[in-house]
């Protein structure tokens, strides 16, 4: 099993909406790199829900993927934000995924807070420029996180 952390904007998709329907779609990326750690997930993998881009941004709880990556189907709908006009169904260079909820923290573990743990600092949330929507995790990293769970 292999560990990642995926951000999402609350308005969006937050870790008590993910909650609610049990297990959603993960669809929109559009960066290259991330599609790629996207891909290279498989069920059973867990990751960090990571709260981004709102006042207190963190990680928010524990999701896991329950089906692997197939062809982002936003992409090719002109009404959606993800409309990729490139894209077509027998070439869309996007990805989606299925997720389920696992856990959501009783508070969010906020970015200041993890930027301030040593067992944290070689993480790719922690560093500068670092602006990934989903990267990997290694398993000293998420067990730091866990052990700072409220």
């Amino acid at each position: 099993m292999a560990y990642w952390l995926m951000k999402s904007e609350p308005d969006e998709l937050s870790i008590k909406g993910l909650e609610k329907l049990g297990q959603a779609r993960w669809d929109g990326v559009r960066n290259y790199q991330a599609r790629n750690f996207l891909r290279s997930m498989a069920v059973g993998d867990e990751f960090f829900f990571y709260h981004s881009s709102c006042p207190e941004p963190g990680i928010a709880g524990i999701g896991k993927i329950v089906e692997a990556a197939y062809p982002d189907p936003t992409a090719l709908e002109p009404e959606s934000h993800y409309y990729d006009p490139k894209a077509t169904a027998e070439k869309n260079a996007w990805s989606a995924i299925d997720v389920a909820h696992v856990e959501t923290f009783a508070r969010v573990l906020k970015l200041d807070y993890l930027k301030q743990q040593t067992a944290l600092a070689e993480m790719p949330l922690v560093q500068k420029g670092s602006r990934l929507s989903v990267m990997p995790v290694t398993a000293e990293q998420w067990a730091a996180v866990i052990a700072l769970k409220p």
